[in-house]
């Protein structure tokens, strides 16, 4: 218990202070938004800041911070300590600043982002992975939402022969579909609130459950055994832990959403409490499922147990039958409130790309049909195929991970040539960077760099060599990049 709490006392009191210091260096004033200078009714619209922080944690809390700490405290005890740790340093640095400088480009998407800051060649590089990420994401979150409709509320099979798995998904997407196509305050703004008391309550119950536990099933971290070797199938920490957890400490998917409410906030003044903060609750969700895991597994759960399944035991188990239904009505909330405005994001992000006014009805339907039909494909894909679920989890969550790199420089690069602290970003960037890259030089899925040396005795030793060069090779790059920016701004200042 006395870890778990510790985590908890490093989110709140690290995260407060961590947030006041991110928002001097960032320097929020009383500039107008976009959502005022710029507002269509559409996309650009002024929202409450309650609401916006709330529809800011539903968009980015998906599946991640619940089923990748459920899996992540396999790992042991460390993940208490970790999660907390990379949520204030990275997760909500990374979201808040994200957030901003959106604000300060007029509302700018990413990849415009992307584009001004770090430039032409790393634009290309950057939608190609990014675009691939809010597809799977899209994907994903039918997948999971629909399987825990099936399985936990309808207490059916969810096997691809089962026509209640097609009903269910046909229904996700529908939602989906009007989601995407209507206003952001019409659909999105009301239905969040709703969703957003089922997601909280689920999260306060599963902390109240643990505390009621008085923490004799959770483990506290010790040094008489090295806690960084400790996961039940012999996983290595580093990278495999960031890579699952993910969305529960850092996730690219979540710079996105930021800039897609940065055109709906009022106030750059708002943007702490909207960005910042909301990934803070999002680090605590993860931790409270966490806990509740290790709890069940010290109860004598098996540790191989299905991740799903593993929601409605953590559930039930502290919840009692109702209660635990309240709960898992709430994860099946995350995934469909963060697959909504996946999708919402690649049809801004594809229309930027192309010029496509989204004033106009019938090209918002045309935009997003084009984004469906794939998607459904996939989806029959990974449902039919027994691996296919796990590849697209696995693409899904390296390249998450991968995105975020992407926007650390962005946010370094932003910071520097406005002679701010760019460390703050430069070296969670660096790190990412090479958690990332040693993760796809020996995963399966990627290039076996071991294996096809033939150094798999030595595991991941030429895989974090080569990550940690190109690690460095990163860091160069923000800087050098940099440089050159503000040079350029000067001299336009000059002439």
């Amino acid at each position: 218990m006395a870890t778990f709490l510790i985590g908890l006392l490093i989110l709140v009191v690290g995260g407060f202070f961590y947030g006041k210091y991110c928002e001097k260096v960032f320097g929020p004033d009383e500039r107008p938004t976009p959502a005022v200078s710029k507002a269509d009714g559409v996309d650009f619209v002024v929202m409450n800041k309650w609401k916006n922080a709330l529809i800011e944690l539903l968009n980015i809390a998906g599946t991640g911070p619940i089923f990748g700490a459920i899996q992540g405290i396999l790992f042991g005890p460390i993940a208490f300590i970790t999660i907390p740790v990379g949520c204030v340093l990275a997760g909500s640095m990374h979201d808040y600043f994200s957030g901003m400088i959106s604000m300060r480009n007029g509302g700018a998407q990413m990849p415009k982002l992307i584009k001004k800051y770090l430039g032409n060649n790393v634009i290309k590089a950057y939608n190609f992975f990014l675009w691939i990420l809010m597809f799977l994401v899209g994907v994903v979150f039918v997948y999971t939402p629909g399987d825990l409709i099936v399985t936990q509320v309808l207490q059916q099979e969810a096997a691809v022969t089962n026509p209640t798995v097609w009903i269910v998904y046909a229904a996700i997407f529908v939602y989906y579909l009007i989601a995407t196509l209507f206003p952001i305050d019409a659909i999105i703004g009301r239905v969040y609130p709703i969703f957003g008391g089922f997601l909280i309550l689920s999260a306060v119950g599963i902390f109240v459950g643990v505390m009621m536990d008085g923490g004799a099933s959770l483990t506290n971290l010790s040094f008489a055994s090295n806690p960084f070797a400790q996961h039940t199938g012999g996983l290595p920490f580093i990278p495999t832990f960031f890579i699952t957890v993910a969305c529960g400490i850092m996730s690219g998917f979540h710079a996105t959403q930021a800039t897609l409410i940065s055109r709906t906030v009022k106030s750059e003044k708002e943007g702490k409490s909207t960005f910042f903060n909301m990934m803070l609750v999002e680090g605590f969700i993860a931790m409270c499922w966490a806990a509740g895991a290790m709890v069940m597994f010290g109860r004598g759960t098996d540790v191989k147990t299905a991740t799903t399944l593993m929601v409605g035991i953590v559930s039930r188990g502290f919840l009692g039958n109702v209660g635990g239904m309240v709960a898992v009505i709430g994860v099946i909330v995350l995934p469909i409130t963060s697959g909504d405005t996946a999708f919402r994001s690649l049809r801004l992000m594809v229309a930027e790309q192309f010029n496509i006014d989204q004033k106009v009805s019938r090209n918002r339907v045309i935009t997003t049909a084009c984004l469906f039909i794939p998607a459904i494909i996939v989806l029959y894909f990974s449902k039919s195929n027994p691996a296919g679920f796990n590849i697209l989890w696995r693409y899904f969550s390296f390249t998450n991970q991968f995105v975020a790199t992407f926007a650390l420089g962005t946010i370094a690069v932003y910071l520097y040539i406005n002679g701010k602290n760019f460390l703050v970003a430069l070296l969670p960037g660096m790190f990412y960077f090479f958690v990332t890259l040693s993760f796809i030089f020996h995963a399966p899925i990627g290039l076996k760099l071991d294996e096809r040396l033939g150094l798999e005795p030595t595991s991941y030793t030429a895989s974090f060599i080569l990550a940690a060069v190109l690690c460095l090779g990163y860091a160069w790059f923000v800087k050098t990049h940099a440089e050159k920016q503000k040079e350029q701004i000067l001299q336009d200042v000059l002439s």
